[in-house]
């Protein structure tokens, strides 16, 4: 009862004719504005007509609502016929309506009626029965063969919903300048229908990885149990392979290239779509400038935002690593990290815990911006066209992105620190980060650069691949990081790059701290190792560790999260890598699709909208979606 009435809510809303108290749908009213096709001003009428001729059984060119009620996507020979002929795909390469298939489907006489579930079927066999008839029209002289020129023709136009661009540009070239035989043809074909299933193979093959070049020994051996993908079908994806990425191994990436576009939906929304270039071919100096530009832009944010989140346990690290033992009995502040925060927020207040944020985020921004640009920019750099990168190329990347960012990390931390420090001593004089920069000047801002880049390079050397193998590892089947992934990815990466490095971050503190009255001072690194290793022992060199891990490890989380969201939402199509894992898609569900449409298609029209709709999409079957032009009048 409820279906019904929400049908005729719907009938009363979309119908725009009334005769002898009836409301009529007309074909308008129903393709246009409750289906939503065809929104065009200059719409086809023809071909809206046709659409419409599927429901309106009685062929009156209107739409009652028994004939909307009734509605189950049945359909008869005879407007199969007359849809199909007005296809654009019929008049490029005709299909035989009176042939044994057809008569298969709708009986000998072709009166019998197809429901929705059939009619999917018949539409699937369709277009491989018209694949095979266009094959017999090219193929004149009946020897199983026909030119690659033919088999491009073919493809281009029958098959054309299941090519990507880069398939499209290999059509002739994978037939090796020979005649194309039936059997290829049919393995060509088979083979873009299966590619989810040859994603599976090669990952199977590959034991989950992405970026593992597999051999074709390799794939074939994975595929044995596999019937439905032959070894003609893997010979020619090899092939295909090798034309696009010049290569005899398959990476995920080759399959991603040549597999058809699905019904899917975006997992991530995206607040901006911009395309810079329509192709990486186009990619200038100028666009990879702009491309950096933007990065830096992103990598500023987010390390702000990664900062913020955990600066109570930096400013906990810092004063943990500058305190002092064995030169003062009864000098120590603080028994342990917790010890230190419980003391900061009793005797200077909660806001002790951000002393020295100001800075901390003026200087932050390019720091981590320079440090995220300059690495995701050497690893495009020694990214191959497959979109796999060596070890020893993601350790470089790194270590670039650690060396580069030097020259804004030491000026802003030996700020940071010392303001820091300052509320350990009672009734000292107020200093500010003015004050700082006054009293150190412009080399004195430099000063323990050296242990700057010992701690910095190996952090970022070990911090970004782990991160990125993390990541690899963390993504779901269809490779995608959702954001609690790259969060747990980016704290993972951080444990050993931060743990590791402790030493010579203990070093730089101690450098850039200013010495009081009795404490030892350092004339350098090497300096400073031999004596605090000689007064306080190997231990202190791992002083403020747990702090270091607990601050570093959630912060470069917050912020690679932070900056991988960022490029998600705000996106910019520079014609460059993306980050891995960032876009997947979805299969669409059924109700969505409606709900996408219009919440008022019930009953068989939640049938009728993927159906119908399919024919372009999946099968193919376009019909002319403009008004024809009309002929210029002649001239008198």
């Amino acid at each position: 009862m409820f279906l019904i009435l929400n049908m005729a809510s719907s009938m009363e809303k979309y119908a725009s004719l009334e005769k002898d108290g009836q409301k009529y749908m007309t074909p308008t009213d129903f393709i246009r504005n409750f289906l939503g096709w065809f929104k065009e001003d200059n719409f086809n009428p023809e071909s809206v007509k046709l659409l419409a001729g599927i429901i309106d059984t009685s062929k009156d060119g209107l739409i009652s609502f028994p004939e909307f009620q009734a509605f189950e996507g049945q359909l008869r020979e005879q407007e199969f016929k007359e849809v199909i002929t007005h296809t654009t795909l019929h008049q490029q390469i005709e299909f035989d309506c009176d042939s044994d298939f057809v008569k298969l489907y709708f009986g000998k006489d072709r009166k019998r009626l197809i429901p929705y579930h059939e009619f999917s079927q018949f539409i699937h066999d369709f277009r491989e029965e018209h694949a095979v008839q266009a094959f017999k029209r090219y193929d004149k002289t009946g020897t199983g063969f026909i030119t690659p020129v033919g088999f491009n023709s073919i493809m281009m136009t029958i098959k054309h919903h299941l090519l990507t661009p880069q398939v499209k540009d290999n059509l002739v070239a994978v037939a090796d300048g020979q005649n194309v035989s039936f059997p290829f043809f049919m393995a060509f074909n088979s083979l873009l229908n299966n590619m989810e299933l040859i994603k599976r193979i090669y990952l199977q093959a590959s034991n989950g990885s992405r970026t593992a070049e597999v051999t074709k020994e390799e794939f074939l051996q994975s595929a044995q149990m596999m019937s439905q993908i032959t070894p003609l079908e893997v010979d020619i994806l090899f092939k295909l392979s090798g034309l696009i990425q010049q290569t005899n191994r398959l990476v995920y990436a080759d399959l991603q290239a040549m597999a058809p576009e699905q019904y899917m939906k975006q997992v991530t929304k995206k607040y901006t779509d911009i395309k810079a270039v329509e192709s990486p071919d186009q990619r200038g100096a100028l666009i990879q400038v702009l491309e950096s530009v933007y990065r830096f832009s992103l990598g500023s944010v987010a390390g702000a935002v990664g900062a913020t989140a955990v600066y109570p346990i930096d400013l906990v690290k810092t004063r943990m690593q500058n305190q002092r033992t064995g030169s003062f009995i009864g000098e120590l502040m603080y028994k342990n990290s917790f010890d230190c925060f419980k003391k900061v927020v009793r005797f200077e207040g909660f806001s002790g815990l951000y002393r020295g944020l100001i800075p901390q985020l003026v200087g932050v921004a390019p720091e981590k911006a320079i440090k995220l640009t300059v690495n995701d920019l050497v690893r495009d750099k020694l990214t191959s066209k497959q979109g796999t990168i060596p070890i020893w190329a993601e350790v470089l990347a790194g270590g670039c992105a650690g060396g580069s960012q030097v020259v804004f990390t030491n000026p802003l931390e030996i700020v940071k620190i010392r303001l820091q420090v300052a509320g350990e001593i009672a009734g000292g004089r107020s200093i500010s980060a003015i004050g700082v920069i006054k009293d150190l000047g412009f080399m004195g801002l430099y000063k323990g650069a050296r242990a700057c880049f010992l701690r910095d390079i190996p952090f970022s050397c070990i911090y970004f691949p782990v991160y990125a193998h993390s990541k690899q590892l963390l993504a779901d089947e269809n490779g995608y990081n959702a954001p609690y992934t790259l969060l747990v990815a980016g704290a993972i990466g951080g444990v050993p790059a931060a743990s590791l490095t402790t030493p010579a971050d203990v070093i730089k503190t101690r450098l850039q701290v200013a010495a009081r009255a009795g404490q030892t001072t350092y004339t350098g690194v090497f300096d400073a190792a031999r004596k605090i290793y000689s007064e306080e022992g190997m231990k202190a060199f791992w002083k403020g560790a747990p702090a270091r891990v607990f601050r570093s490890s959630p912060q470069f989380g917050v912020t690679l999260l932070t900056y991988e969201l960022l490029q998600r939402v705000f996106y910019v199509d520079f014609g460059g890598l993306r980050p891995a894992g960032s876009e997947t898609s979805a299969p669409l569900s059924l109700t969505e699709a409606v709900k996408q449409e219009n919440p008022a298609h019930v009953g068989g029209y939640r049938v009728a909208v993927p159906i119908l709709e399919g024919l372009e999409t999946k099968f193919g079957l376009a019909f002319p979606r403009h008004a024809p032009t009309p002929a210029p009048a002649a001239a008198s």
